[in-house]
């Protein structure tokens, strides 16, 4: 568990295009890094265009957006191309970030057990420390939240 104030680990992942990001190269901006479920289903569709649709006014704040879920590079370039995301989508198909930032998750749905990302996301300010862990967000309203929360 990742507390409020204490640095979040780092990580090198590849986005849509196959380009390398490191958490770290974000230090000096905020950073709005979203654990998602699954590519171009509705829940993770409607928070990514809310992402999307926010991203001039997050980036006026001094945010950068890094999405991430366990998909692949390939299924990760179909939903940024179908719904014209304006920020990388991360593929950690190893695991590794979700297990790290403890959002992979012992889900139920209609009574079957499995194993998948929770929707949580962490805001990290410009020295890499957490200012707040968002758990099991709202996909409707969540960039809406972030914005409120960073204008406080």
């Amino acid at each position: 568990m990742i507390n409020v104030g204490q640095l979040v680990p780092d990580f090198t992942l590849e986005d849509q295009d196959g380009k390398s990001h490191t958490l770290s190269q974000y230090r000096g901006k905020k950073v709005v890094l979203y654990f998602y479920p699954k590519d171009m289903t509705p829940g993770c569709t409607v928070q990514a265009e809310g992402m999307r649709d926010s991203m001039n006014d997050l980036e006026a704040k001094g945010i950068i957006v890094l999405g991430v879920s366990v998909d692949d590079v390939k299924s990760h370039k179909k939903f940024v191309e179908k719904h014209s995301l304006n920020f990388p989508l991360l593929s950690d198909i190893d695991k590794k970030v979700v297990s790290e930032y403890d959002v992979w998750k012992e889900k139920s749905m209609f009574g079957k057990k499995y194993m998948g990302i929770q929707r949580d996301t962490f805001l990290i300010d410009e020295e890499g420390k957490l200012i707040k862990h968002f758990v099991k967000v709202n996909p409707l309203k969540h960039a809406g939240q972030i914005l409120e929360t960073v204008s406080e």
